[in-house]
């Protein structure tokens, strides 16, 4: 199991769909949000793409020189970048990070947003365009010379100079519920990644995928994109849920689900049919949580609970198949160390330690009366809600 975290570029607060407790992402907030990350010893983070974000690409570069260990999934969008320079974009970070970055490969979901970006395409021309994409931008960082004439992309004599740190290039992870996205993940992606949807949704995904992959010899790794409260008690966590939406009225929620409504994203249909634009049973699984949803495109639940709770869910997942869990919480630094201190050792997880020691913060907490060590550590209560 690896465990990444999220640099928030598109807003951060403590409530949903309000300016009350919200913050500036400026970029030493990102920059404080990386480190924590680093320091506490996730594995990397999640950098997000689209209008509504920072750039990734510049985000991730500048906050390359202040991280030890974070790697980056930076988004590549095929329709917005062409596969050269995109290839040589992915060459130069990688090296200039020393192995650190990974590539999250982005078709867009939002036919709007995306004619403002200049793409018009239909939402199987953008996977068939992907396909193009990734195969030039494979080849180039494969160390092969391209030639490619196809029905969107044409490249003649396509080469990258200068390799990659990771071999053949750095691992591709690539989400997408349709048809058409499953058949150019089975061909393509090295992690193929599902949204935080209930054990059995994403079992029947994680069985397809695998059967798609198989039919064209190859073998693919899993990922979860899940959002997380966690708390010392289940009432403590389900209050904090229940917090971050309670400034959120009826007109802010359909005004949400109407532009999901538009989007010909089939991840994101499967995300609003959890709720519904419903507030009134949010709780759609054991411990998942689908309120964030309610307002935020993409993934949209989380995992609530206790640190017994959080972690059991968890290894349910796990023994699905994820192998890397992408999480996120408001606000995200606080929530950040949270995480760390309270899940993490249920995981045994300690990504630069052993055997799950709490690497990640001091060994002992504060001196007792500037003498002792303090030794005693507190069970975590009986789980309830």
């Amino acid at each position: 199991m690896e465990l990444f975290w999220f640099i928030p570029t598109h807003g951060d607060g403590r409530f949903l769909g309000t300016r009350e407790g919200a913050r500036a992402v400026t970029y030493h907030y990102c920059k404080q949000v990386a480190q924590a990350a680093d320091e506490l010893g996730f594995a990397g983070v999640l950098l997000p793409t689209g209008k509504s974000c920072e750039d990734a690409w510049i985000v991730a570069s500048s906050l390359v020189s202040v991280t030890d260990k974070l790697k980056f999934l930076v988004a590549a969008r095929p329709g917005l970048m062409l596969p050269t320079t995109a290839a040589r974009m992915a060459s130069t970070l990688d090296r200039f990070s020393k192995g650190r970055l990974l590539i999250n490969v982005v078709a867009g979901g939002d036919p709007i947003e995306l004619e403002g970006d200049g793409v018009f395409l239909g939402h199987d021309e953008r996977y068939e365009l992907t396909d193009e994409f990734l195969t030039i931008w494979r080849k180039e960082l494969a160390g092969e010379e391209v030639n490619f004439d196809g029905k969107y992309l044409k490249v003649h004599g396509g080469a990258v100079l200068y390799p990659t740190i990771q071999k053949p290039y750095p691992p591709l992870y690539f989400g997408g519920s349709s048809d058409a996205a499953m058949e150019v993940a089975s061909e393509h992606v090295d992690v193929y990644l599902t949204w935080g949807e209930p054990p059995d949704q994403v079992e029947a995904k994680i069985n397809r995928m695998r059967e798609l992959a198989a039919k064209k010899g190859r073998s693919l790794r899993f990922g979860i994109r899940l959002h997380v409260i966690v708390r010392p008690t289940a009432e403590e966590a389900w209050q904090a849920a229940n917090d971050l939406i309670a400034h959120l009225d009826e007109e802010t929620i359909a005004s949400a689900q109407k532009i999901y409504a538009r989007m010909d994203s089939v991840g994101q249909q499967r995300m609003a049919r959890l709720h519904n634009g419903d507030r009134s049973n949010l709780e759609i699984s054991p411990n998942l949580w689908a309120g964030i949803g309610l307002v935020r495109g993409g993934a949209g639940t989380a995992l609530v609970g206790d640190p017994d709770q959080v972690a059991e869910r968890m290894r349910e997942y796990e023994a699905l198949g994820i192998e890397t869990f992408i999480m996120s919480g408001y606000p995200h630094l606080e929530e950040a160390y949270r995480t760390a201190e309270l899940l993490f050792p249920k995981l045994n997880y300690a990504q630069y330690g052993n055997n799950g020691e709490r690497s990640f913060i001091s060994p002992f907490g504060e001196m007792i009366a500037n003498n002792t060590l303090p030794d005693h550590v507190v069970k975590t209560p009986a789980a309830s809600k």
